[in-house]
This record gives C-alpha cells, sequence and structure tokens, in this order.
C-alpha cells in the first residue's frame, strides 16, 4: 500500500515535472518570439553581427518591443550600463488598457465598486522584465558573443551569470568560458610594522582565489536580497539587479534558478569596505525549490548568508538551515521580520534582524561579520574549479572549444616552466635582436657617408645576412604548432584556439608584468615628486631616476608577450624568406601561406600589427602580402581609413572598442604599442549612404609613450604621427583632460603631421576629442576650452610652419578645421572612482554622437582602395625613413592614377590626331583637284566638331566614373585645357600644311597649264603618226623608232624655251659658305674627311676642341691637370644644343618644297653661329679652336642635309617641265600602239584615264594604309599603346637586347632622336616581319575600299548623263566630281576624243583598265608605302613624342610625362648612375658611379655648378635653384640593376668614350658585375 502510494506521489511528482518544462518551454518560446528571437535559438548571434558599422544607436526615445534585443546588445558593446533600462514603446506593450473615459451610464456606486475590482484584461502582454531580455539575448548568442557580453557586462560592473539553467533542457550550465576574457586589478591593503602596506593585484578572474560570500533567499521576505548584496558591493550601482530598478515586474522568466556572481575590488584605499577582492553569489529565486543551484553554491562558499522572512521551528526552511547550520561554513542568517541585533550564535554562525533598520545599517553590519569571519581561516573560490562540480555542465567541454584549448595547451606547455622575459628570445628569434638590426641597418640606408654605392652594398649585403640568420632562426616548436593550427583547425575550433592561446599566454605574464609595472609606478611617481622639489643640482639624481625607469621599461617590453607577437614572428619569418626567396624544406611550415592565414583573420575581425612598436618600424613586405591576400578574399573594396592619435593611457582603444565594437587591448600592462588596423564593414542598412564598404581602423600606441621615454621619443613620436595621420581619411585627436599646456608637445607633434600632409598634397580631415572632461554640459566653459584649443593650434601651426619651411599663420591654413564642429567634449570614462566604478553613461553617449560625426563626415568621402590603402603605407613609410618626408615623399597611388590619366589622354589625343589626319587628307586631294583655294580655320573646326565633341564627353565620363575620381579632380581642369589646346593646335596644324600644299599648287600653276598643252600635243601627234602608219605592218621595234623619231622633235618643240631644274651640289655649296665665313678650305676639308662633326652631340669628350691659347694662366691648366671637369663638358654641349636647333629651324623654315633649293639659305641659317661661340667665349676661361665651329656648322649642315634633298626633290617632280614630259614618254608610246591597232578613240580615252587614276590610287591606298597601320600599332603594339614611361622601358629594352654602346650614346646624348630610331625600327620590323601578313590584309581591304568607290563614280557618271546628248567632256567631269576626295584625277582633254558617243563602252573600257590598275595595286610591294607623304612611322613620331623632355639635373635621364608642359614635377622612374652621364670627381679622372636616388637619402651635400661656393644637402636639392625645385627624385631601395648592368658591360666603352677610368672611388663594385642582361630587362618591369 505504502509502496503504492509512493509509487503515486513519483508518477505525480514526475509528471509535474514534465508540465512545468513544457510549461516553461512555451514561456521561452513566447518570449524569443517577442523579442524576434525565436530563429536564433538555433542560429546564434555571433560577434560578426555586431562588427559591423550600422546605424546609430537609438539613446532616448523608446524602443519597439522587437527591436529590444538589439539595442540591449549595441548599447551594452558601448559600454552603456542604461542597457538594462531600454523602454519600449506605450502603444504596443500595455500591463493595462489605455485610459480612456468612461462611456456607460452606470450608477456612482457602481463605479465605486469597480474601483476595488481586481479582474485584469488576461489578453494583454505585460513588459518584459529586463534581466529576461538580458538572458534571453546570453541564451541566443554563440559562446564567443556570449564572451563578449559577459565581459561588457563586467566593464558595467554588473553581476555575471554562473549557474544558468537551459531553457530548453533545465540542466544547469556553467558559462566558465565567458569569464575569460575578464581580468580585475585591486589593491590589497595588510598591516606591515604597523604601517598600510598597498599591493596591487592583476589577474584574470577565471584564476583569482578569493573568498566567495552566496546569498539565498528562502520563502518571500519582503527586503531585496539583492539590493541588499549592492550596498555591501557599491551602494551607487545596481550591481544585481533588483525588484525596485527601473523597468523590473513582478514577472520574470529566465532568471529564476540563475546564479549571478561580482566581485568586490579594493582601491587600497581607508574607505574600503573590504581589505582583498571578494566574490559575492547570488541565486535568483526560492532558494528551498532550487536545490542544485543552492547546494552548490552552499559547497562552494566562503560564507553562506540565508536571507529569510522569519525563523521558526518547522517552517519550511528549517531543513535547509538546520543543514546549513551545521556545516562547518560560516552563516549569517538575516531575518526580515525580526528586529534583533546581529548575534554570534557560536564560532562562524550569526544571525541578525532585518526588522526597522535602514539599509546603510544592515550594510555595515553585514560588513563587519564579513570581515570578522574572513580575516579568519576561511575556504577559497577560483572559477575554473566549477569544471569539477559534478551535475553541472561547463561550456569549456564543448568538443570544439576543447580542440582549440588543446592546440593552445601544446604551445603553451612547451613555455611553461620559462621565465617569460625569456620566452621571445628563446623561441620567438626572428622579432628580436635580429630584426632590431635590420631596422637599424636599414635607417642607415638613408644616411650614407663617404663613397655611397659602396657603402650602399655592404648595408644591403648586410641586411640579407641578418635575414639568412632570420631564416636560420625560423619555425621554433611554438610556431610550428601554431601554424599548423592555424592551417589545419577549422573556423570555429581556430577562433577558439586563438582566444584560449591569448588567455593561457596572458597567465603566464600575469605575475611579474604586475610586479614590474608596480614598481614603475613607484619609481615614476619618485621622479615626478623630484622633478617638483625646488632643491639645487639634482640633474644626477634625475638622470639616475630616470635610468632605473629606462630599465624597468625594458623589462616591460621582454615580460610582454601576447598573440601579436607571434603574429610579430609570422611576419619576419615571411620578411626573411621573401627577401632571399627561399624555398620551404622538408618539415617546415610553407612560408608563402602566413599572409593568407593572416588575412582570414584579419577579415574576421582580429585586429593586426602595422607597425611593429617594439622595433618602431613598418614591416612592408609583411603588410603588402598580408593586404594582397585581402583584396584576393575581398576584392579591392574601398576603405574609409580613421586614424586615431593621442597621449598614452588616454583611452583611444577603449573609445574605439565601445564605438565599433572593436578587439584592441585595453587592460593595463598592455597598451597599445605601434599602430594595429582592424577592418569594420559598413552594414548593409546604410551601405547605400556610403562609397566605401569598410571602416579600417588603425589604432596606436601613446605619444609620449612612457616605455619609449628617453630613447628618441619625439623622432619616434613625429613618425608615428606623420604616418598614421598620412594613412587616415580622418584623424581623431584624442586629448585627456582639458589643460591646453599639457597637450602642447602632442599639439605640436599633430600639426606638423598636418602640415606635412599638406605639402604632399594629402588632405585628411581631423576631429579633437577631449576626454574626461567634467562638465560636458557648460557651454561657456566648452567655449572657453575652445578658444584655448584654437590658440595653441595656431599656435604650434606658426611653430610647424617655420620648422617645414612654409608660410601658416592659423591651424586652418593648414587643414580645413571649425573649431566649433570639430571639437567634440568626452565625458569622464568612469562614473566614481576605479576599480568598483561603472562606466558613466554620458561617455556612451559621447561615443555614439562621435560616430555620428565621424560617418557623417565619411559619408562625403570615397575612402581608398585597399590596393591604393597598402600604396601608402609604403610611400609613407619610405619618405619618414628618408627624414625629408615632404621632399622624399613620394605618393605611388598617386603616381599610379597620373599613369593612368596619361594612357587616356594619349588616346584622347590619338583619335583627335587621326581625325585630324583624315580630314587632312581628304583636303589635300580637293586641293590637288583644284576644287579648293583656302582652308578656312572655321572649316576645319565644324569638320573636326564631332570627334572633339565625343572626346570631351568621353573625358568627363572619365573624370566622373572612374573609382579614383576623388585623387582625378585635381587634374581635370588642367586636361580639359590640354585637350582644348591640342585640339586648336591640330587644327592650326592641318591649315599650315594646307596651306603650304595649296602654295605649291599655285607655284605649280604654269607648269600644269604647260602639262594640258603637252597631252593634248602628245596625244594629236601620236594619233596622226599611228594613222599614218596603220596600213603598214611595222613589228615592234620598227614601231619603237618611228615613235622615237616623232617624240624627240616633238619634245624639243614643247620645251624649247623651258629652262631644267639643276640638281643640288651639297659639298660644293658646303665649303663656299664656310669659306665666306672666314674658314681656310684646308680646315674645312680636313674636317670633312675626319667625319668627326657627324658625332658632334655623342661625343664623350670635348677636350680636343680647347685651345690652351687664350690666357697662360694657372687658371687654364687647371683645367687639364686632372680632366676637362664635367660642367665645362655641359656647357659646352649646351652651346651645341643652342646652336643646332635654332640653325636647323631657320634653314628648314625656307620655302624649299615651293621655290626650289639656293645656297643662301645655309648661309642664313648659320649666320649666327660664329657669333654665340665667341659670346660662349667671352664667359670662360679657354678659347675654343677654329675645328669646333667648322664641325658645328658641318653638323648643322649635316642634319639639313635629307630635308633639303626631299624638299628640292619635291619642288623638281612639281615644277620641271624636261622631267615631267619625260615621264610620259612610255604612256604616249602605248597609247601610240593602241592607235597603230587599230583601237576605238573610246579604248585610248579609257587606257589614258585608267592611267590617271593609277597614281591616285596608288597613292590613296598607301596613305589609309599608313594610317591603319598607325592606329593597329597605336592600339596594339605593347611600346606604343601606353604612356610616355611604357614608351622608354621598352626603348631601354631594346637598347640592351642589341647591345650597341653607340645606340646607347645617343640615347643618353639625345634621348628624342633615340626615340624617333626606335619607333621607325619598329614600325618598319612591324610591317615587314612581324606582321607582314597582317599589313597585307590591310592593304588588300584598302585597294578592295577604293576599287568599290571607282565603280560607284563610273556607274553614277553614267547614268546622269546616259540620254543628254552629252559629249566625253562633259562624262569626263562629272566623273572626276564623283570621284572620293582622297582620289586626285588630272584633267583630261576630250578634244581629240570627239568621235566617242557611246559612254556605255567607254565606261565598259575604263572598267576593263581599272581591274588590271587593282590587279597591280594588290600585289604592290610594301617599300612603296614609304615613298608617300603620310607614313604610319612619321605619325607615331608626331603623337609619341610630343612629350617632355627634361633631363635629370643629376644624371640627365629623360622626364618620362606624356605632356609636353606639364605642371607637375619632372620624374623618371628610372634614374642612372652619374657614370652614364661622363661625371667625374674633381680634379681627377675617376668616374663618379653614384646614383641619384641613392645620394637623395644620403647624409651628402652637391654644388650645384662648378662655381658654386656653397654646398647643398642631397636631401634638400630642391632648394639648389630652379633646375632642381621642379624635379621629384625620390629615394629608391631598389637593385638599379639595369644601368648597373650597362655600366659594368660597357665599362671599357665608356672609359674611352669619356677619357675617364672607373677607378679608386668609382671602381665598379663586383656585385654590380653579376648582373646578367637578361636580369637588367627584368629589373625594369619592377619600375
Amino acid at each position: 500500500m505504502d509502496m503504492s502510494g509512493n509509487m503515486d506521489k513519483k508518477s505525480v511528482a514526475f509528471s509535474e515535472d514534465i508540465n512545468r518544462k513544457k510549461h516553461y518551454q512555451r514561456e521561452t518560446e513566447t518570449l524569443l518570439e517577442r523579442l524576434q528571437l525565436r530563429d536564433k535559438q538555433e542560429q546564434k548571434l555571433s560577434p560578426a553581427d555586431f562588427l559591423k558599422v550600422g546605424p546609430p544607436v537609438k539613446q532616448d526615445s523608446d524602443t519597439c518591443e522587437k527591436d529590444v534585443a538589439l539595442t540591449f546588445l549595441q548599447r551594452l558593446m558601448m559600454l552603456d550600463y542604461r542597457a538594462r533600462y531600454i523602454p519600449v514603446r506605450q502603444d504596443e506593450v500595455s500591463f493595462s488598457k489605455p485610459v480612456e473615459e468612461s462611456v456607460n451610464d452606470d450608477t456612482d456606486d457602481d463605479d465605486f465598486e469597480a474601483l476595488f475590482s481586481t479582474n485584469v484584461d488576461s489578453k494583454l502582454k505585460t513588459h518584459m522584465h529586463p534581466m529576461d531580455v538580458q538572458m534571453a539575448v546570453f541564451h541566443c548568442s554563440d559562446s564567443f558573443l556570449k564572451q563578449n557580453m559577459i565581459t561588457k557586462l563586467s566593464q558595467c560592473q554588473y553581476a555575471l551569470p554562473l549557474l544558468v539553467p537551459d531553457p530548453v533542457t533545465m540542466d544547469i550550465d556553467c558559462p566558465l568560458w565567458t569569464f575569460r576574457q575578464i581580468r580585475k586589478t585591486w589593491k590589497v591593503t595588510e598591516m606591515r610594522d604597523n604601517s598600510n602596506i598597498v599591493t596591487m593585484k592583476s589577474m584574470p578572474i577565471c584564476k583569482a582565489e578569493t573568498p566567495l560570500v552566496s546569498f539565498l533567499r528562502l520563502g518571500s521576505p519582503s527586503l531585496s536580497k539583492s539590493q541588499l548584496m549592492n550596498t555591501l558591493i557599491n551602494d551607487r550601482h545596481n550591481t544585481f539587479f533588483h525588484r525596485n530598478c527601473p523597468g523590473s515586474t513582478k514577472s520574470r522568466h529566465l532568471m529564476d534558478g540563475v546564479a549571478e556572481i561580482a566581485w568586490y575590488c579594493p582601491a587600497g584605499k581607508a574607505n574600503d569596505a573590504f581589505a582583498d577582492c571578494i566574490a559575492f553569489c547570488n541565486l535568483h529565486g526560492d532558494a528551498l525549490s532550487i536545490v542544485k543551484q543552492r547546494d552548490i553554491l552552499t559547497d562552494k562558499s566562503s560564507v553562506n548568508v540565508v536571507l529569510v522572512p522569519t525563523l521558526e521551528q518547522g517552517d519550511k526552511s528549517t531543513a535547509v538551515i538546520s543543514a546549513l547550520y551545521k556545516s562547518p561554513k560560516p552563516l549569517i542568517i538575516l531575518i526580515a521580520e525580526n528586529d534583533g541585533d546581529a548575534v554570534q550564535m557560536k564560532k562562524g554562525k550569526y544571525k541578525m534582524g532585518l526588522n526597522n533598520k535602514s539599509h546603510s545599517d544592515i550594510s555595515e553590519e553585514l560588513k563587519k561579520i564579513i570581515g570578522k569571519i574572513l580575516s579568519g581561516p576561511h575556504s577559497s573560490f577560483q572559477l575554473e574549479s566549477m569544471a569539477e562540480v559534478s551535475g553541472v555542465k561547463v561550456d569549456e567541454d564543448d568538443k570544439v572549444c576543447q580542440k582549440g584549448k588543446s592546440a593552445a595547451m601544446k604551445i603553451v606547455d612547451l613555455l611553461q616552466e620559462m621565465d617569460v622575459s625569456k620566452i621571445k628570445d628563446t623561441f620567438f628569434h626572428c622579432q628580436g635582436k635580429m630584426w632590431h638590426e635590420w631596422c637599424k641597418v636599414n635607417k642607415e640606408l638613408y644616411h650614407l657617408k663617404g663613397n655611397i654605392e659602396n657603402e650602399k652594398i655592404q648595408k644591403q649585403k648586410k641586411l640579407m645576412q641578418i635575414r639568412q640568420e632570420q631564416c636560420n632562426a625560423s619555425f621554433s616548436g611554438p610556431m610550428k604548432l601554431f601554424i599548423e593550427s592555424l592551417s589545419s583547425l577549422s573556423a570555429t575550433e581556430k577562433e577558439y584556439f586563438l582566444k584560449w592561446t591569448q588567455i593561457l599566454i596572458d597567465a603566464l605574464s600575469t605575475d611579474d608584468l604586475s610586479s614590474i609595472l608596480q614598481t614603475y609606478d613607484e619609481k615614476w611617481t619618485e621622479l615626478l615628486a623630484l622633478k617638483k622639489e625646488k632643491q639645487q643640482d639634482k640633474t644626477a639624481l634625475l638622470k639616475k631616476k630616470q635610468t632605473e625607469l629606462d630599465q624597468i621599461s625594458t623589462k616591460v617590453q621582454s615580460a610582454t608577450f601576447g598573440l601579436e607577437h607571434i603574429f610579430r614572428e609570422m611576419g619576419q619569418i615571411y620578411e626573411a624568406h621573401t627577401d632571399l626567396q627561399k624555398r620551404t624544406k622538408r618539415g617546415q611550415t610553407d612560408w608563402s601561406k602566413y599572409p593568407e592565414l593572416a588575412a582570414e583573420l584579419m577579415i574576421s575581425g582580429q585586429p593586426m600589427e602595422l607597425m611593429d612598436g617594439d622595433a618602431g618600424h613598418v614591416p612592408l613586405t609583411w603588410i603588402s602580402g598580408l593586404l594582397d591576400e585581402v583584396i584576393k578574399k575581398l576584392g579591392d573594396k574601398r576603405v574609409f581609413v580613421l586614424s586615431v592619435l593621442g597621449v598614452q593611457s588616454s583611452g583611444k582603444s577603449t573609445m574605439l572598442n565601445a564605438m565599433f565594437g572593436l578587439q584592441f587591448a585595453v587592460s593595463a600592462g598592455r597598451c597599445t604599442k605601434g599602430a594595429f588596423m582592424q577592418l569594420v564593414e559598413v552594414s548593409e542598412e546604410i551601405k547605400k549612404d556610403y562609397k566605401f564598404d569598410y571602416v579600417l581602423v588603425v589604432d596606436t600606441e601613446g605619444l609620449r609613450a612612457l616605455e619609449l621615454e628617453g630613447k628618441a621619443t619625439l623622432q619616434h613620436d613625429n613618425e608615428l604621427a606623420t604616418f598614421v595621420v598620412g594613412l587616415g581619411d580622418m584623424t581623431l585627436i584624442n586629448i585627456f583632460g582639458e589643460n591646453p599646456a599639457e597637450m602642447q608637445d602632442v599639439l605640436q607633434i599633430v600639426v606638423q603631421a598636418f602640415m606635412r600632409m599638406k605639402k604632399i598634397k594629402l588632405s585628411p580631415s581631423c576631429l579633437f576629442v577631449h576626454q574626461n572632461v567634467t562638465d560636458i554640459d557648460a557651454t561657456e566653459k566648452n567655449m572657453d576650452g575652445k578658444r584655448r584649443l584654437q590658440e595653441k593650434l595656431d599656435q604650434m601651426a606658426q611653430l610647424a610652419a617655420k620648422e617645414e619651411d612654409c608660410v601658416a599663420e592659423c591651424f586652418s591654413d593648414i587643414i580645413a578645421f571649425d573649431v566649433q564642429k570639430d571639437v567634440k567634449y568626452f565625458a569622464q570614462l568612469w562614473e566614481g572612482s576605479p576599480p568598483m566604478a561603472p562606466p558613466n553613461p554620458g561617455y556612451s553617449e559621447s561615443v555614439q554622437e562621435l560616430k555620428t560625426i565621424i560617418l557623417s563626415k565619411a559619408s562625403q568621402s570615397a575612402g581608398i582602395t585597399l590596393s591604393g590603402f597598402k600604396n601608402k603605407i609604403q610611400d609613407l613609410w619610405n619618405a619618414l625613413m628618408n627624414e625629408q618626408f615632404v621632399f622624399s615623399f613620394k605618393n605611388t597611388l598617386e603616381v599610379a592614377v597620373y599613369r593612368k590619366l596619361e594612357v587616356q589622354y594619349g588616346n584622347w589625343t590619338w583619335t583627335l590626331r587621326r581625325n585630324m589626319e583624315t580630314i587632312k587628307n581628304g583636303l589635300h586631294s580637293k586641293i590637288e583637284k583644284g576644287r579648293l583655294d583656302k582652308v578656312e580655320l572655321s572649316y576645319l573646326n565644324q569638320e573636326s566638331n564631332t570627334t572633339y565633341e565625343e572626346i570631351k564627353k568621353a573625358m568627363a565620363t572619365y573624370f566622373d566614373d572612374d573609382r579614383d575620381k576623388e585623387m582625378l579632380v585635381q587634374w581635370r581642369g588642367r586636361f580639359e585645357n590640354k585637350i582644348q589646346d591640342f585640339h586648336d593646335e591640330q587644327v592650326k596644324r592641318v591649315q599650315r600644311k594646307l596651306n603650304e600644299v595649296i602654295q605649291q599648287k599655285h607655284a605649280c600653276k604654269k607648269l600644269d597649264a604647260k602639262k594640258t598643252e603637252f597631252e593634248n600635243k602628245l596625244l594629236q601627234k601620236s594619233k596622226e603618226l599611228a594613222h599614218q602608219l596603220k596600213d603598214k605592218k611595222k613589228d615592234e621595234k620598227e614601231l619603237e623608232k618611228q615613235f622615237n623619231s616623232v617624240w624627240t622633235g616633238l619634245v624639243r618643240e614643247l620645251i624649247a624655251d623651258t629652262k631644267p631644274i639643276e640638281d643640288i651640289n651639297y659639298e660644293e655649296d658646303q665649303s663656299t659658305v664656310l669659306h665666306d665665313l672666314g674658314f681656310e678650305y684646308s680646315l674645312i676639308h680636313e674636317c670633312k674627311k675626319s667625319g668627326r662633326y657627324k658625332q658632334m652631340t655623342e661625343a664623350g669628350d670635348y677636350a680636343h676642341y680647347v685651345s690652351l691659347s687664350k690666357q697662360k694662366t694657372t687658371q687654364v691648366k687647371y683645367y687639364f691637370k686632372g680632366h676637362f671637369t664635367y660642367e665645362e663638358q655641359q656647357l659646352i654641349r649646351s652651346l651645341i644644343d643652342d646652336v643646332v636647333k635654332p640653325s636647323l629651324e631657320s634653314i628648314m623654315s625656307e620655302p624649299v618644297a615651293t621655290r626650289g633649293y639656293s645656297p643662301t639659305y645655309l648661309q642664313k641659317g648659320v649666320n649666327d653661329v660664329k657669333r654665340k661661340v665667341t659670346e660662349f667665349e667671352l664667359w670662360r676661361k679657354y678659347a675654343l679652336k677654329k675645328e669646333f665651329t667648322v664641325d658645328l656648322l658641318l653638323y648643322v649642315f649635316h642634319r639639313a642635309e635629307s630635308w633639303l634633298s626631299e624638299s628640292h626633290k619635291k619642288f623638281k617632280g612639281n615644277n620641271d617641265a624636261h622631267s615631267y614630259v619625260e615621264s610620259k614618254k612610255e604612256h604616249y608610246y602605248n597609247i601610240f600602239k593602241s592607235y597603230c591597232k587599230g583601237s576605238s578613240s573610246a579604248v585610248v580615252l579609257g587606257e589614258l584615264i585608267c592611267d590617271k587614276l593609277k597614281s591616285s590610287t596608288v597613292k590613296a591606298v598607301c596613305n589609309r594604309t599608313a594610317i591603319n597601320l598607325a592606329e593597329v600599332m597605336k592600339t596594339n603594339f605593347p611600346a606604343f599603346n601606353g604612356n610616355r614611361s611604357k614608351l622608354e622601358t621598352h626603348m631601354l629594352k631594346s637598347l640592351a637586347m642589341k647591345e650597341d654602346f653607340n645606340a646607347f650614346i645617343t640615347y643618353i646624348r639625345d634621348p628624342r632622336k633615340q626615340a624617333e630610331t626606335y619607333i621607325r625600327e619598329e614600325v618598319q620590323k612591324y610591317i615587314f616581319k612581324e606582321q607582314k601578313g597582317e599589313v597585307l590584309k590591310i592593304l588588300k581591304k584598302n585597294v578592295e575600299d577604293v576599287k568599290k568607290d571607282v565603280s560607284q563614280a563610273l556607274f553614277d557618271a553614267t547614268e546622269n548623263v546616259e540620254g543628254k546628248a552629252e559629249g566625253p567632256d562633259k562624262w569626263v567631269e562629272e566623273f572626276s566630281s564623283l570621284l572620293i576626295d582622297e582620289l586626285t584625277f588630272d584633267t583630261v582633254c576630250c578634244q581629240n576624243f570627239r568621235d566617242i558617243t557611246k559612254i556605255d563602252f567607254l565606261k565598259e573600257e575604263i572598267e576593263k583598265g581599272f581591274e588590271s590598275v587593282i590587279q597591280e595595286v594588290s600585289s604592290l610591294s610594301l617599300d612603296k608605302i614609304e615613298e608617300f607623304w603620310m607614313n604610319s612611322e612619321e605619325i607615331l613620331i608626331e603623337h609619341l613624342c610630343n612629350c617632355c623632355w627634361v633631363k635629370c639635373p643629376f644624371c640627365s635621364a629623360v622626364c618620362t610625362n606624356t605632356i609636353d608642359d606639364h605642371e607637375e614635377d619632372h620624374s623618371v622612374p628610372f634614374h642612372r648612375s652619374n657614370a652614364v652621364n661622363g661625371w667625374h670627381k674633381e680634379n681627377t679622372v675617376d668616374l663618379y658611379i653614384e646614383f641619384c636616388t641613392t645620394n637623395v637619402a644620403s647624409d651628402g651635400g652637391f654644388y650645384p655648378t662648378h662655381d658654386t661656393k656653397v654646398s647643398f644637402p642631397y636631401k634638400k636639392y630642391r632648394t639648389a635653384g630652379p633646375l632642381y625645385a621642379n624635379w621629384s627624385i625620390t629615394p629608391d631601395a631598389s637593385k638599379l640593376e639595369y644601368w648597373k648592368w650597362f655600366v659594368s658591360r660597357f665599362e671599357k666603352e665608356l672609359e674611352d668614350h669619356y677619357q675617364l677610368k672607373f677607378q679608386n672611388d668609382g671602381l665598379i663594385p663586383s656585385e654590380w658585375k653579376t648582373y646578367s642582361k637578361v636580369q637588367a630587362i627584368k629589373s625594369l618591369d619592377n619600375l
């Protein structure tokens, strides 16, 4: 019976338990539904959902119920402890019906009765309990978001869930993992030798062994247990949520059975509640029914505190109290309805009545009792011990978590027994002394002295040696394990692994670091006190204290070891192996995969070190590799770079973490060192409002960082500030406190950084953030603060202007800055005194406001691509290494964008040029046909307008839509003007050329008139002779004999009064002109015979032209003591250039093509030469021999000869009647034969017309083909389809392939001449070798096109004339008018063909004859193309060589800007050794081998001219005069193999050419001789 009864009871209890669980689950589902979290039970929320830049977080306005959970999390992440108290919008949730007036007619008695009614509408939803919101979010988060959430709750000084019932299974969970990131710092006060000794402790809370005081309630007492606990811990803050907190409701769902824990951390002050850290645990709900959690807590506690309504025998709570009373654990029983005082019942057992007592009284009494208990022996509690409690499910037991932990433990086990300060030196060798030494040597490359190139080689060898040492020391045990884990673990396992690694590593260094930092704090305090003392002569003592601080600082660096050091080691292993191009050996991890592994982590939100804070250096190779991999995975996304600067410990990282939910290190002893970067994605909700995809946050170590005090701190701070300001699209300057005097040093550094940005044309925006301001709402005070800040900034701007050698009166002269809008005051971070103070709610509001301001400003920026960011890092750092930052900064991205623009500009101008050539062709033919007698500019503008408008439209599209449009805008106006100028110039050029054709046409009128007469007579005579011989059968020889007899007489008759035009006797004319100028024939003959004059501009040495006879002084001997100085050689070269160019222009301006050649042209062209040479000698201390002037004149004549010859040939062809008549002999012999054969007039006229069409057809086909070929080559040929720089690269490659020293010298002396030669060679090669088949296809297509045009003209002319009884004259006239402009057709006199009546027959004859013409033209040799005035190479030369040819003032490398008169600085990607140009050491014959790109990074100096008395530092070369001011020569760390190979390959030739030697300091380094031609050519691809 009893058994049956027990079974029934168990069955009922089991059934009730199931029903309770089902009810609980239904309630949970309803709650999650209301919070829009139902789907998150399975698909958990993760940190990635919140590591995004989203819309502003709601602060004041009520929130929709469905948004409460999200708003709670967002505000919590911003350290806003009011996240628990989010008001819900009243129209959605109501605890009663909306207030409404009664409309019924009930009596007053009814109303009164209704007042006492307890009926409530059960359909109405109640408010959600704030802690239900917190726990709902907790249950719907993955373990990493839970950890973040609990960490933030801890920072908000809230209690944390320790035991949590699972809402589905009702199992008890202990979220131990969520506590792992929490670190607590407190100060312990102990009595020693009658004095209080305060010791600081800082450790992960999981490791802390502290007393645990647990609070339980049995039953339902009227007093709030949680509220009582708050008075013990922090009476100003609700650490534990209680019934009187805002938003609290009677009903709560997820909190019953939850045990929360919080720690009291003393500040080491007299008013501390307790002397040491104590954990307080609070079990929510009635402990009578929550047995499992109650038993766990009472077992783990050092002290149990039980709150009961009453204490009477027989109560439900009696059994529990009895068990606790008998337990050895101390017990405090609090009786709510009893007013008795605190009584110790026996040792460790207390009871106290609470009735009629204030909270403060109860609190004080409890503190005394707990303090008394804990002052004696007591048990300790450690969070990690919860893993051993049976019946509790610990989250860290999860398989994935354990796998991550296991992998991390393998690494930590290797480090476990070692002194933390030795870990880095033992296992992470690459980042220690070797890396620091590498950085030191690398910086020395920018301070070279003495024999610069040799010193540079030694330094580079040293760098490679260090890299080799790093390679040898790579792949230690921990590093192998770390890389293997990163490579093999899944994404979640990897995340656990990284977290565990950091947690376990932090635990290693906790004790050491805490004691070192305490010592540092003490020494720092002593130093500050000493500085304030007024005693005399304290310098030695100050120095001693500073030295002690430095030593402790070194210990801090050694003892600081974290995840960032492992990533740093990865970076150094990668850099070392990349520099040496090492292959991965067996047993080693694949170093080439390191950037990919790091990129995955960076994308997932892991901060990555940008600047090594210990070495103060940026590992460029590693950062480039890392960002390249990020680009591969994400694409080349646009990012808005937000940089943050400020003094150390001013809350920069805390602010960023609160603003964006980042993970920058903020705890004591782990302040940011160097600079870190982290990617934050822009959320889809707001992406449409921004032009970038990510915000890239750059956090930096504090300026004036204590760790770096006394170690070139100012330089380090300047570098850091300049670097991050340059990187940022916006810079936040974080200032701690309100006193501008204290921020003076920081402001000066920051303002100077902005000044530098302005000078290199970077324009970031800035925001000043004043943190820790006491009263941010005090408007007047803030106005005064802003005024003082403005004054300081203006003052610093003036100082920075002096430092950077420019003008600025105020800060806004440097950067766009509005003190009213760009200064933000932040509330103090803590609401009270740490360590127990929660964050100030005003702080999170300030964070939110600042975020809104940042995003508002960011919306106006397009940011920068990731590849652009990568380039900017390199540019800024390379410039900083050179110290002369502004001089040496090279904006690689800007250069790349400009070069791309140059290519576009080349395409636009090419389209305009090609269009103008086509227009010119058509008009040229019209002129030849006599249809056009004047070319107006307005007509040309009209003809070209369509293409010009298309180009303008294409330009606008390019500047408006290109991804780099923000950078392009600076050149837009300039290039639009350039295009207009180019168009106008092309129009004028075409007008000028066509006017020349018109002039020639006018000049030929006399001959043209004779031509018609000649042709009529020739035709008539041929016809008569043929008629006479018609009936006589004659063989070919007899016919020819008869024709010749008539022809000779006829020609004599026709040109009897015409004198033939003679050919030029150029040799004789040259000698005559020179003799007339006063030079002896013997000297002229000797100079001609030597042929030396042909290399006048390319000679290496002009000393043989110098005469000593001017004055016998020591000064003249000085020139020949060692060698004729380089400067003097250059002056003579300049004289030659000054003479040759105007002389040639003068000769070539003469109308030779229209009027013929005359020796007077030579005389006029060289009239000024002798005078210029004489004037040159006046300023020199030597004379030039006569041979110099004769050779110079002969060189001018030599250069002009081909032009004069061609022009005269053209004149003769157009004007010599003898030549013209003789050229027609064969043609009229054929007509004569036709007549003899009895051919009709139609056949003969057809032959005559076809003969006339033939030459113009050939010309039209060739001209079209020339333009087509130029177009094809401009589009497809690599050397021609880019900008000027690309042409230069291909030209240098070609020179290297041929290894022709003379061609190199031509390039060095006259680069344009060599460029023209190269273009001609490449065009010839393309046409006659490489693409011959393609060229013939183009030729044949143009032949077919002309054939169609002629056939159409024949058809239309016949159609128009037929049936009109018109003679052949009218048909020929009609046919001529219908021919396309390109086909010229000389007048045909038809008076001998009046007998033609059938035009159709004439058309057929012409078609037959023209078919043979077409066949002949189709089989035309490609050589024929070169006979015509419009050939491909000239078109390309005119287009490609119309650019800048200014030479570098040091090495004479030519500027590669595509635009001739560009406004940007001259620049060239490949400077060269000065030996190439013949530079030598003063007073010696020793060649000077240095590169100017090396010199500008050295500490050397130079004299701009040979007679300059003042030396200029190479680093400030721009200040040396106009010649240098407009050149951008940036330090180049590349090997420049090309010119080193050239110097080594042509060593002997260069010595002979310049009559100098590679010896002493000018000895060619042996390393140069190791470069092959292949390496040299390949090196050009890297430039």
